[in-house]
């Protein structure tokens, strides 16, 4: 009986279980004579599985619960025999932190030069030094075949900005490899820009030569280092009472720049009371009339209020969380979303790569980013970088992420236990933003060490619009549960501050059971990434039994947004399969509902092997990365030759 399965595995009704020979032979078939997947009438590229020691083998879980199966459903108790297991094939943890990286020279060895493609060939951005080439006809004669008839960037806008490199380029090449434009569809997209927080050039530069001015912020950090009272630095933000604090935050606009963190910097006796930071700013340039908030900072109560209470909030997602998955997200039904988390310091750098992750697409109606950072002067500064540059609603602060490379270095989880340096943050890039400042942060450090109840009303204090509580430790990672009775304890103490809630949450039952806990609202993160059609299950209250044709339909959708967003070029299109196959590393844990004994299926159950209802629902089921790439091929044609991928997590997948 499926009820009978090991502890841990979802319980699929028992005449779909397959054991693990039985499941990749039916996909070594092809499924059943005659069959195609879906519907759809693709042609799939079969490939043998290469037996490969450098590749991860099976996990040892996976393999004990299908002999689980495998001997009716009885649960094996022998505690010692995965100790018994060979060190090399216990189950992997942690991250592939050396994985494979295809460089553009991977992806095709002749690249037309960038000039050519713009139209500018006599202005080559190389000169004589340039090592692309010029000539079309070449390019064309050693370029790889297209993939498609269509090409979304024409078909979208009226015209694909990559000409002759694009790998739809027969959909809009004419006579001597000219690009056609389709004029009526062009116009309407002039001075419409479809996404924003783009990097000028400009600003790239100032970054990069440090001539971008931080005034605000500045004079925040010329504040926290006046000497106190003790004759020690000015390093403490807390040198002022909680009432002196609040008085503060209440000051009118001529006794002090909105909520000013200078209570905690108290001057000596007999000095001038009045610090620099209030000193006359020198006069701004103003383009237009000039009005009030142009000259007096707003206070903390006149900020634009975020009115999210009850609404679905896709959290902010590295890797995976990226602009096309987004617009994913918001089409089946989330309000609020996210990017993923940024550095501030690769931010004040002017690297692009961390810039285009604050990229907003125009169906986000509500969107803020999510900055991580250790010490007040960057984040000050990135905050008020971000102030001046970019279009958001809210910006968060990442006091939740577990990973070692952050948390030694004093961000993420580490934040929790330096609360100097933790309301140095708050209060600078509070006193630096005209938009809400939230904080997402954990239950604490330790598993059985929750410290979030003590830090949420210093937070409160602080300035913080809002937080969001992830229902675990950072010692605990994913494993286990999320502790949703303590958030419902976290919840009272935050009140009047709104408190949204985090963890678990993969179906209308769960996000159901969360609300009634006193919680403002929702985050979900795993659970948009293995079904991110929760959001429409949520709001009409309902189990959707999704075919894998319709599956196969959000995936499309998905390759036109990530072709649209990263190119259609070799490159992009390689992009976009690298972020389809980090997606697929979650989506193949979902068991559709017809399939389950009961409902619902809960996040941290893992699929045994089971057979789908057709062959592509079992393909789509597989955790093997060969698999992966197979539907990748589906919907972007065959991998470069000696294509190689690994999922980031070294538990999603196995060869």
């Amino acid at each position: 009986m499926a009820a009978a399965v090991a502890a841990g595995v979802a319980p699929v009704r028992a005449r779909f279980l397959a054991s693990k020979e039985q499941f990749h032979a039916y996909l070594r078939a092809r499924g059943e004579p005659g069959a195609q997947a879906g519907g759809s009438g693709e042609e799939e590229v079969e490939k043998e599985e290469e037996e490969d020691g450098s590749w991860q083998s099976e996990p040892p879980a996976k393999r004990a619960r299908s002999e689980d199966l495998s001997q009716d459903g009885e649960n094996r108790e022998d505690a010692g025999a995965e100790e018994k297991e060979p060190l090399e094939r216990k189950r992997a943890r942690g991250q592939n932190k050396s994985r494979p990286c295809m460089k553009p020279t991977r992806y095709e060895q002749s690249r037309l030069c960038p000039s050519v493609t713009q139209g500018c060939a006599e202005k080559c951005y190389f000169g004589p030094r340039c090592r692309f080439l010029h000539d079309v006809s070449e390019y064309m004669a050693t370029k790889p075949t297209d993939l498609g008839r269509s090409c979304v960037l024409f078909e979208t806008f009226g015209k694909c900005i990559y000409g002759v490199t694009c790998r739809f380029a027969q959909a809009h090449l004419g006579d001597g490899f000219q690009n056609v434009v389709n004029t009526d569809l062009a116009k309407q997209w002039e001075g419409k820009l479809p996404v924003k927080n783009n990097l000028s050039k400009d600003l790239q530069h100032q970054l990069r030569k440090r001539k971008f001015s931080f005034k605000k912020a500045d004079e925040y950090l010329r504040g926290l280092a006046k000497p106190h009272r003790d004759g020690g630095k000015g390093g403490k933000a807390t040198g002022c009472s909680t009432e002196e604090q609040e008085a503060s935050n209440c000051a009118t606009p001529q006794e002090g720049l909105g909520d000013s963190p200078e209570c905690a910097v108290l001057p000596e006796q007999g000095e001038d009371p009045k610090p620099d930071a209030l000193q006359s700013p020198s006069p701004i340039k103003t383009a237009g009339p000039v009005t009030d908030e142009d000259i007096i900072k707003l206070r903390s109560c006149e900020k634009k209020k975020l009115e999210i209470q009850g609404k679905l909030y896709l959290a902010p997602l590295t890797t995976c969380g990226n602009l096309p998955f987004r617009r994913i997200c918001k089409r089946f039904g989330a309000d609020v979303t996210c990017g993923e988390m940024a550095v501030c310091t690769n931010l004040l750098q002017g690297q692009s790569s961390e810039w285009a992750l604050l990229k907003r697409h125009h169906t986000e109606d509500i969107f803020g980013v999510q900055l991580e950072g250790a010490f007040p002067d960057t984040m000050t500064k990135c905050a008020e970088l971000l102030n001046q540059t970019i279009e958001v609603d809210f910006v968060d602060i990442n006091v939740g992420c577990p990973i070692d490379l952050v948390y030694k270095k004093g961000g993420g989880c580490a934040l929790m236990t330096r609360s100097n340096k933790f309301e140095q943050i708050v209060r600078g890039m509070n006193l630096v933003l005209d938009v809400p400042l939230t904080v997402k942060i954990r239950t604490g450090v330790q598993e059985k060490i929750n410290m979030a109840h003590k830090i949420i009303p210093k937070i409160r204090e602080w300035g913080a619009s809002m937080v969001t509580l992830h229902g675990r430790s950072r010692e605990q990672r994913y494993t286990r549960g999320a502790d949703w009775d303590y958030i419902a304890e976290c919840a009272k103490i935050a009140s009047p501050m709104p408190l949204f809630g985090n963890g678990d949450i993969l179906s209308y039952e769960d996000a159901n059971r969360a609300m009634q806990m006193g919680v403002s609202g929702i985050m979900i993160a795993r659970g948009a990434l293995i079904k991110p059609w929760l959001f429409t299950e949520i709001k009409e209250q309902r189990h959707w039994d999704i075919s894998s044709s319709e599956r196969f339909d959000i995936l499309k959708d998905f390759t036109n947004y990530g072709l649209e967003h990263w190119g259609s070029d070799t490159q992009g299109v390689e992009k976009t399969r690298k972020f389809l196959l980090e997606w697929l590393s979650f989506l193949c844990r979902y068991i559709p509902v017809g399939l389950l004994e009961h409902l619902p299926q809960k996040i941290n159950e893992r699929p045994p092997y089971y057979m789908g209802r057709d062959y592509l629902e079992t393909l789509m089921a597989s955790q093997n990365v060969d698999n992966w790439i197979k539907i990748s091929e589906l919907l972007l044609g065959p991998v470069p030759t000696s294509f190689t991928f690994l999922p980031k997590h070294k538990a999603n997948s196995y060869r």
